[in-house]
């Protein structure tokens, strides 16, 4: 049916009267549909009355015709001017060739059936489309623009980046922004779907902060999200379509339209059984010349074997379940990006995580600073700091922070020219010299010699624990070693204990920190294989060894670093995806919210995807497969060939939106 082509893009104009206007408008495939039926009943009955005249049933199916027939004309119309043959117009044919047979009632039960198939598989559609379509609805129209102090209400079209709004107690926040005045517990779950309210603090203005998804998460709020009982005052960051809340209803539209592996497989089907059918159906046509009966006979009996033939809960089985499957991941903070993923998820059987951000919380902490030879800790932690500063990295954070509480806000001289030296540490010019911060790779490939055995000490003490150590390097000496740790998210073992019981067989974690960190974190939440001093190249390599062991292998991490690794694998998951522009157009799937604990429900959601899929096309395939013969044999008619054709479709649908209320329990 062509409204299997809604998710493909071409033929949604014509559901357009179901959205907005008033309930007739809304409802008038319906309406028109049980008109068509009503009439159908008015012409029968007339016909079982011996005294009227054979012309008035008929007048009553000719209203029928009407009634039945106006969007089924125009969904043919529509297909031809495309330049395509569709459903609609076979089954207007049929009804056409049954008036010319005399066969009035038939058209008319064939046209009502069908019409009101269609009007049920539009409203049913529609349900799943709401849950998608809801999240425009949670932004707001208008903003409280502070312009000095004046406050006045503005059309969130009309605010630019670098504006304050004002974010009044229990409102919704009008724009993608940074705090920048007030405290209060924000309900992000529109968004990321986490269940509890977030702090939100203000940052100092004075920073400047040039990224949005560079801002502090507890500084940090998204358009469509509710503002909890304080007032805050936010400087607006992003405008419009740029959004956190745009782009993921733009990204979840898309996924509407990526087919998944059993779409593929089903129009490669149709491809070429729809030809099959049509020859078998002119072949039809021309049995009276072979066997005794009219061509009225032989027409009839094409008709009936056309309507049972129509691959139409085929054609709709899948991206039914893939469009309801999306709209209830949107609701658990979940972005599925299409069929394919959805699809997939539920096959794999191994998964790697990347550690920081991902199994950790990503905060990490400076735990310590201890200088070597004549250098001290303040020289040590100067030129630390200094160098950090420079840098956007989740440790150089730790580093500055802990840094400057330790130097008690002493002035630090500036560095320069930082270069960041992939999966080995970072450089940069301080105080007329050279500042190396890194790990043993990175001053064992500078020196060529051992690296002195107090420090290395030092670095195989912390790294035991868990932290991870860094050696800093200025000019021509050694200034000390400096660590930071990062803990596991409390979720995480708990999750990983989910994903065992889920039959996931194994999990690994991929990680560029020194591996008796990779092993500490591991044991402190069940991972079996850690794998560290992985270079981005060696994660890449780590899943294709997965792949070749497990089949289907899905990559969890933050969409940046990770991008590779993501790509490599069969699915790749974003965690924290909401502010990163960056995770939301890499991953497959994309945890909107820091929730790693939501994975399990992904996969128990893509499972259940694939088991309804499976059961649409065995239901779909199952009804061609009886009704075919039975309509060739002459043992089923028109009648019972669109009763099964159109409550075959029916039922898939039916079946797929099962996925809207699942709970993660089957």
């Amino acid at each position: 049916m062509n409204q299997s082509k809604d998710h493909n893009g071409h033929a949604s104009s014509h559901h357009n009267h179901q959205h907005g206007g008033n309930y007739f408008q809304r409802n008038i495939e319906i309406i028109f549909s049980l008109a068509c039926g009503l009439f159908l009943a008015i012409g029968f009955s007339l016909s079982l009355v011996t005294d009227v005249p054979a012309w008035i049933p008929i007048a009553s199916y000719v209203i029928a015709y009407f009634f039945g027939g106006v969007f089924t004309t125009k969904e043919a119309y529509d297909a031809l001017v495309r330049g395509k043959f569709e459903i609609d117009f076979l089954m207007l044919v049929a009804a056409i060739g049954a008036a010319i047979l005399g066969e009035w009632a038939e058209g008319a039960l064939l046209l009502f059936l069908f019409s009101l198939g269609h009007a049920l598989e539009h409203h049913a559609m529609n349900r799943a489309r709401k849950a998608i379509t809801a999240l425009a609805d949670l932004a707001p129209q208008t903003a409280i623009l502070l312009d000095s102090d004046d406050q006045k209400e503005v059309s969130v079209s009309a605010l630019k980046v670098g504006d304050r709004i004002l974010i009044k107690p229990n409102s919704t926040i009008s724009a993608d922004g940074m705090v920048i005045s007030g405290h209060s517990e924000v309900n992000q779950a529109p968004i990321t779907g986490e269940s509890m309210p977030v702090s939100k603090y203000a940052k100092d203005e004075s920073e400047q902060v040039i990224k949005f998804d560079k801002i502090p998460k507890e500084n940090q709020v998204f358009a469509g999200t509710i503002n909890g009982s304080n007032a805050l005052i936010v400087r607006v960051m992003r405008i419009g379509q740029d959004s956190t809340l745009a782009r993921l209803i733009t990204l979840v539209q898309d996924a509407e339209t990526q087919k998944s592996p059993t779409q593929h497989f089903t129009d490669r089907f149709e491809k070429y059984f729809v030809p099959a059918v049509l020859i078998t159906v002119v072949l039809l046509l021309f049995v009276f010349l072979v066997k005794d009966e009219s061509f009225s006979q032989s027409f009839y009996r094409a008709m009936a074997v056309l309507v049972a033939s129509s691959p139409c809960a085929l054609a709709i089985s899948t991206p039914s379940a893939v469009l309801a499957g999306v709209a209830r991941a949107a609701r658990a903070g979940l972005l599925i990006k299409g069929g394919r993923p959805l699809e997939d998820l539920g096959a794999v059987r191994a998964i790697a995580f990347d550690k920081t951000g991902t199994l950790t919380e990503g905060k990490p902490k400076l735990t310590n600073a201890i200088p070597f030879g004549v250098a001290d800790q303040k020289s040590l932690l100067e030129a630390a700091v200094a160098v950090e500063l420079l840098s956007d990295h989740p440790l150089a954070n730790a580093i500055v922070e802990g840094g400057r509480a330790i130097l008690n806000g002493a002035e630090i001289d500036s560095a320069s020219q930082l270069e960041s030296l992939v999966a080995k540490g970072v450089k940069a010019n301080y105080l007329g010299g050279v500042v190396h911060i890194g790990n043993r790779r990175l001053f064992q490939e500078l020196f060529k010699k051992a690296i002195p055995s107090e420090i290395e000490k030092h670095m195989a003490e912390y790294e035991s624990l868990g932290h991870t150590a860094m050696i800093v390097h200025h000019r021509d000496r050694y200034l000390g070693v400096i660590s930071v740790m990062d803990i596991a998210r409390p979720e995480a073992k708990e999750t990983l204990a989910a994903l065992k019981k889920l039959d996931i067989q194994h999990m690994v974690m991929l990680t560029g920190d020194h591996q008796n960190v990779a092993e500490a974190v591991a044991q402190s939440i069940g991972i079996t294989n850690p794998l560290g001093s992985l270079m981005p190249e060696d994660k890449v390599t780590s899943i294709e060894t997965l792949k070749t062991a497990h089949g289907k292998v899905a990559m969890v991490g933050d969409g940046v670093n990770d991008a590779p690794a993501m790509a490599s694998s069969t699915v790749g998951i974003a965690m924290g995806a909401a502010g990163s522009d960056v995770a939301l157009e890499t991953a497959d799937i994309a945890l909107l919210g820091d929730q790693l604990n939501r994975l399990p429900f992904a996969i128990k959601l893509s499972r259940q995807a694939r088991k309804i899929i499976k059961q649409n096309l065995f239901i779909s395939l199952g009804m061609v497969a009886i009704l075919v013969p039975l309509t060739i044999s002459g043992i089923a008619d028109i009648g019972p060939a669109v009763i099964g054709h159109e409550g075959s479709t029916l039922v898939v649908v039916l079946n797929a939106l099962r996925l809207l209320g699942f709970q993660g329990k089957e």
